[in-house]
């Protein structure tokens, strides 16, 4: 399996996994959701907010495109439905982006500005590994605030995806 290939199934795993925590997370009152945690991003409705952000902003830079915004927990939708809708929206984006990238685009060269205007330079995969792995950290965190709530969100591995959702379609 070559990077492409991984994060083709990175890609699918990112949407299979969303669309499962966020169907646990609507079971949730909003007031449950948003109360204070003490967590990173203090809610669970702020971490799921800070997540689609990030994702939103690298979708911006590998596109080209850059999406400017003020602070890494700006809260895009205080509305939990439309979080959820515009999740799911960016999921099929970046799965797109994707499988529309080649070997060749992964290791040509990326520059783009952070948050701050700093600027960086390196290959586009590796970026695109961290979207995932960035993606993957803050649902643990999201899992464990459910967790302490008494809410099993059940597997998360991305093993499980992969037997559930890419072998059987090979």
């Amino acid at each position: 399996m070559d990077l492409r290939d991984s994060l083709l199934m990175m890609a699918g795993y990112n949407r299979w996994m969303n669309e499962k925590l966020y169907a646990v997370c609507a079971q949730v009152p909003d007031e449950e959701r948003k109360r204070d945690r003490k967590a990173f991003f203090r809610s669970i409705h702020g971490a799921l907010n800070h997540l689609l952000l990030t994702d939103r902003g690298w979708m911006g830079r590998f596109e080209g495109k850059p999406w400017a915004f003020g602070a890494l927990n700006q809260e895009l939708y205080a509305d939990f439905d439309e979080l959820r809708r515009e999740r799911a929206t960016t999921d099929r984006e970046i799965e797109a982006f994707v499988t529309a990238t080649t070997s060749q685009r992964l290791d040509a060269p990326f520059e783009y500005q952070n948050y701050a205007g700093k600027t960086f330079s390196h290959p586009l995969g590796p970026a695109l590994v961290h979207l995932f792995n960035h993606q993957t950290h803050h649902r643990g965190q999201v899992t464990t605030l459910l967790s302490q709530l008494g809410i099993d969100v059940g597997v998360t591995d991305a093993i499980a995806f992969y037997r559930e959702q890419v072998l059987p379609a090979a």
